[in-house]
């Protein structure tokens, strides 16, 4: 009975595993391609994220003790700049730089956007080239490390600004449905 079970339930997933779009060669070829990819699908969320979100609850905040969703956008960026600066190599800004001075909507989805520039830049790096090593808050790592921590760390984030776009009864981007159905 439970090898029968099992049988149908293998063939009834085929036709799902027969729709799944194969990866592209590149992200097969290059960890750094892998990594931009995963990084990018996060960045366009949190720009659509920062988009729909009215400028009036930019100061929305879950509890005193957390930032509000401005500071959340401000932080990512900043974050960003900094991460994807090591990643290239070159002199990290301040991390909460954007945070203490971008302040409207307008001003932050414009920082965002720019770190997010600043970031392709580093994703186009080659593998060879991400090897290198740089010092990450005080740890030698490689430059490949940085590019990860910064996908991670929007990731994180990402997950924050969705409970903060829920609670405002609002649909975060990841959850809406694509032009291409999936």
């Amino acid at each position: 009975m439970i090898v029968r079970s099992l049988l149908i339930l293998s063939v009834s997933a085929l036709p799902a595993l027969a729709q799944a779009k194969a990866a592209p060669a590149a992200d097969l070829a290059s960890p750094v391609a892998s990594a931009r990819t995963i990084w990018k699908q996060t960045a366009d969320y949190l720009v659509a994220a920062a988009s729909d979100m009215p400028e009036g609850t930019y100061s929305f905040r879950p509890t005193p003790d957390v930032r509000t969703f401005g500071e959340v956008i401000g932080h990512v960026a900043g974050s960003q700049n900094m991460f994807c600066a090591l990643a290239l190599g070159e002199p990290a800004p301040a991390e909460d730089a954007v945070e203490k001075a971008a302040t409207t909507k307008a001003a932050l989805i414009a920082a965002l956007r720019k770190s997010n520039d600043n970031c392709d830049r580093a994703y186009q790096q080659t593998d060879k080239a991400s090897t290198a090593e740089i010092d990450l808050f005080g740890n030698k790592r490689s430059r490949f490390y940085a590019l990860m921590q910064n996908a991670a760390h929007d990731g994180e984030h990402y997950g924050n600004i969705v409970t903060y776009l829920r609670m405002n009864k609002m649909v975060p981007p990841s959850s809406k449905p694509r032009p291409n159905g999936n």
